[in-house]
């Protein structure tokens, strides 16, 4: 790769930093799954088995604490504030590009090794992983490493270099295990096995290398495994872990209803294959012309196709197995996104030395998609500001940033399609990559703050607590959000009861208020606000909206339980509550 060229990406790669940056420091926990998440690990500063996270005080087992471990000193450093918590989120970001860039500068050159980890960097559902705090950061970076082991061991050709590829492997599986269970085998334990299988290696299991890293998987996911059967209930906390939360994502199990995994999220035929365009943007046509071009290089010599193949191995034994799947989120798909990294570099790198008028227009149509992206920016931008205009701290500052985000995209957009013109794909490809993080930096640093007001949490907790004055507090059939975010803001001290579905239970819920007639109850409502001021828009411009605003009502359970609305909090577009009070005590004003 020309020098010029390399600089031109090194600074491409400090704008990606910036993307990540903006999406894991410039915004709060957003639902779903991040404050519970971030309950999970501000409990971990202070509980004292660390081997069992808690939600709320309760044993959680869906997931290994490796996040939690990691997020809980920023936590005890910083305080309970999303930037904190996300803080190591940065590293494994950093790890998954290099992990990459280093695979790919292995099996396919220099310039497959920068586009790649740009790849990585910037696949929507990658950017989606990397930025949320979630376990699934960590995995992806576990995973990645893990298959830079994996290549360097199989393709290696002394015994020394063997042993180092596959040890560093284990040592990331190590890792991973304690980041996500043994969902962190499945892409590298899938992508050897269909090598050996494709290449017809099967000797390869027979090579003491391959097995020697297993004594340091063993002691360190062995150490965890003793720590939680040591515990309290630790032999069915390792049922969850081990079992339930694994089959139970791929057939019914038995168990309680919080650990049946089939009732949500159920997959369907071709889902991933459906939404693979999806997970992929913006570089889904650029992998259509990587995938035509190594469909035509097929019958290359074997060691001129170790990319592609090693790719390939990634991906498609991946989604063929959660295919079968009994549930499906994007996310499991996550751990198979280098390979299609990988893939896109081979092209990359093959495609920048002799060009095909197919790879000339998949560039030309992805700097179509991004100037639609920007397009769409401006609009979300142009609503959420409307919506947000009367409390704006600065409109000047918030449409000039929005505006020369949504510009500067454009203007890279177009200069990616007169370099595909003049047959330059990889300053075309650098100028995609530039409008692209030029859309996730500039418009995010003024929407982001727009979007938290509908995910304050922090706010309503504080608000709660206020009204509490210290009261005893019964959250009735609350979800995993509710817990967390009433644990992190409001009162730690908290019972759990089940919406009514009885007498029996009708009867036992209104001798709890009775028994204490400073106790409340917190319940989630359904429905949704929308703000005035859009309503009003859609009203000009003769469109429909869906009534989503109607006036909170009491659970139809509640007047018979003796209790009574004290008090209203509601999100903006986002999730609304009722706090109970016995109908015996003196009425406060209550608020929307």
């Amino acid at each position: 790769m020309p020098e010029r060229i390399a600089t031109t990406w090194r600074w491409l790669l400090l704008a990606v930093v910036a993307a990540w940056c903006v999406g894991m420091f410039g915004r709060a926990y957003w639902t779903p799954d991040e404050p519970r998440e971030a309950d999970l690990a501000w409990r971990m500063t202070w509980q004292q088995e660390k081997s069992v996270p808690l939600l709320a005080g309760e044993a959680f087992c869906e997931k290994p604490p490796l996040l939690y471990w990691l997020a809980a000193p920023a936590i005890e450093a910083f305080g309970t504030a999303a930037w904190a918590a996300r803080l190591p989120n940065l590293l494994y970001a950093i790890f998954t590009a290099l992990a990459v860039f280093a695979l790919a500068r292995r099996a396919a050159g220099e310039v497959a090794a920068w586009v790649a980890a740009a790849a990585i960097s910037t696949f929507l559902l990658a950017y989606q992983v990397t930025i949320w705090l979630a376990t699934d950061a960590p995995l992806l970076a576990t995973v990645a490493i893990a298959l830079l082991g994996a290549y360097r061991g199989f393709h290696a050709e002394d015994r020394g270099s063997r042993l180092r590829g596959y040890t560093i492997m284990h040592a990331a599986l190590a890792l991973g295990f304690l980041a996500k269970s043994g969902a962190a085998w499945m892409v590298p334990v899938l992508t050897l096995a269909t090598l050996m299988l494709r290449e017809r290696r099967l000797n390869e299991l027979l090579r003491w290398e391959l097995y020697a890293g297993l004594v340091l998987q063993a002691v360190v996911v062995g150490a965890w495994i003793a720590a939680v059967y040591l515990g309290t209930d630790g032999t069915a906390h390792l049922r969850v872990f081990l079992w339930d939360n694994l089959a139970g994502r791929f057939t019914k199990v038995s168990g309680p209803g919080d650990v049946q995994y089939t009732n949500g999220h159920r997959n369907t035929p071709g889902k991933y294959l459906l939404e693979l365009p999806e997970y992929l943007w913006p570089w889904t046509l650029l992998l259509l012309a990587a995938i035509r071009r190594g469909f035509r290089r097929r019958r290359d010599p074997p060691a001129n196709r170790r990319a592609v193949r090693f790719a390939a191995a990634c991906v498609l034994p991946t989604m063929a197995l959660l295919s079968l799947a009994a549930t499906a989120r994007n996310v499991y798909l996550a751990p198979a996104l280098p390979g299609a990294a990988l893939l896109l570099g081979w092209w990359a790198s093959e495609a920048a030395v002799a060009p095909d008028a197919w790879d000339l227009r998949a560039l030309r149509a992805t700097a179509l998609l991004l100037l639609l992206g920007a397009a769409l920016v401006g609009l979300a931008a142009a609503l959420i500001g409307y919506d947000a205009w009367p409390t704006l701290a600065s409109r000047s500052t918030y449409v000039f940033v929005c505006a020369l985000g949504v510009g500067a995209a454009a203007v890279f957009a177009l200069r990616a399609w007169r370099s595909a013109g003049r047959g330059a794909l990889l300053p075309g490809l650098a100028a995609l990559l530039a409008a692209y993080c030029a859309l996730l930096t500039l418009p995010a640093t003024q929407i982001y703050p727009q979007v938290d007001r509908w995910h304050d949490f922090a706010a309503l907790g504080r608000s709660l607590r206020a009204d509490l004055a210290g009261a005893p507090l019964v959250l009735i059939s609350p979800d995993e959000t509710t817990r967390a975010w009433v644990d992190l803001y409001a009162d730690r001290a908290v019972r759990l009861a089940d919406a009514p579905g009885d007498r029996r239970s009708l009867a036992a819920l209104r001798r709890s208020a009775e028994g204490d007639p400073r106790r409340r109850f917190l319940v989630m409502l359904g429905g949704r606000a929308i703000s005035p001021r859009l309503r009003a828009l859609a009203a000009r411009m003769h469109l429909k909206i869906r009534q989503a605003d109607h006036p909170p009502e009491a659970p139809t359970w509640a007047a018979a339980a003796d209790l009574r609305i004290e008090r209203i909090y509601a999100l903006p577009y986002g999730r609304r509550y009722a706090l109970l009070a016995p109908s015996a005590t003196r009425r406060n004003s209550a608020s929307y």
